[in-house]
């Protein structure tokens, strides 16, 4: 095992705060991610992390060593990113997340477009619905919908994403077509929320006659996947908010119809986000423009086609 190895797997090991955690970040079994660890220990003479079986915390020695070990880290990311430069042959691993939504409908049927065009780029591709830490996860880049609460991170715009209020057909008959954010809220209509930890409060910008307002909406389900949001939706539970681009189907074929169309929702923005020290990775900055150049056109011709 290679003193950059076990300095890498530190890190992780540090970052996520547990051993197994880490292994399976690095794809590496828990007793190889053990063995780094004590390599490391033995090499530098002192105890990283103090043990026991419930919990993992580093030494006063091994919060000391972290931030060089970063250093180190982003110093050899640094140097293989100037010879990718040259090369104009960039290899490594990609650790890209995304939301369920938008990765499952357009970022996962991109990606071996991508690979064919690079392929000694490997992709990571993570799923959540939720607010993820690009550092601790140790991500390249995110997209992300909406507009990030960490001013820290670098944001790349791709695209407006158009939005639409929908509920189906038989929700409707059974309790009636609201034709705005007031009726929604005013009749207590059965509104579908994500929520993780962290999440906002159930706020709905829709625009009005007297310009974009928040309408505080409630409804019985939540989930922190968006996608069964929609398949509530599609059995009548309730009304959802969500971009075009993910319910298109479903409005096409009538399973879902608009609903308060008089206040329609606010496009929302669709970017990346990357931290300071990715803006010069050659291997980052090319995902993001192949998928600027591929997403944009997609969710136009979406939102063309879309029954709204």
């Amino acid at each position: 095992m290679s003193y950059l190895d076990n300095i890498r797997t530190f890190v992780r090991v540090y970052d996520l705060g547990s051993m197994s955690a880490a292994g399976r970040d690095l794809r590496i079994s828990p007793a190889v991610t053990s063995a780094r660890i004590s390599q490391l220990e033995q090499h530098l003479n002192v105890r990283l992390f103090q043990r026991t079986t419930r919990s993992l915390t580093p030494t006063e020695q091994g919060r000391a060593f972290y931030g060089g070990a970063c250093a180190v880290l982003e110093a050899v990311e640094h140097a293989e990113a100037q010879v990718s430069s040259i090369t104009e042959n960039p290899k490594g691993v990609l650790h890209i997340a995304a939301p369920l939504g938008v990765g499952r409908r357009l970022i996962a049927p991109l990606v071996p477009e991508f690979a064919e065009a690079y392929p000694l780029i490997d992709i990571r591709l993570r799923l959540t619905d939720r607010n993820v830490d690009l550092t601790a996860e140790g991500l390249d880049v995110a997209f992300f919908l909406g507009q990030p609460e960490d001013s820290t991170l670098r944001i790349r715009n791709i695209a407006d994403c158009k939005r639409v209020v929908c509920a189906a057909p038989e929700y409707v008959a059974a309790r009636g077509m609201p034709d705005s954010g007031e009726a929604l809220v005013r009749d207590k209509h059965n509104c579908l929320n994500l929520r993780y930890p962290g999440a906002p409060e159930f706020q709905w910008r829709l625009q009005t006659a007297n310009g974009t307002q928040r309408f505080r909406v409630s409804g019985r389900f939540e989930s922190d996947d968006g996608d069964v949001l929609t398949d509530w939706a599609l059995s009548g539970q309730g009304v959802i908010l969500k971009p075009v681009f993910e319910v298109v189907d479903h409005l096409n074929s009538g399973a879902l119809v608009p609903v308060a169309v008089e206040t329609p929702p606010e496009d929302i923005q669709m970017a990346f986000l990357y931290t300071h020290r990715r803006h010069q990775d050659p291997k980052t900055r090319l995902f993001m423009e192949f998928m600027i150049d591929r997403l944009g056109a997609t969710m136009r011709r979406m939102e063309k086609e879309a029954k709204v």
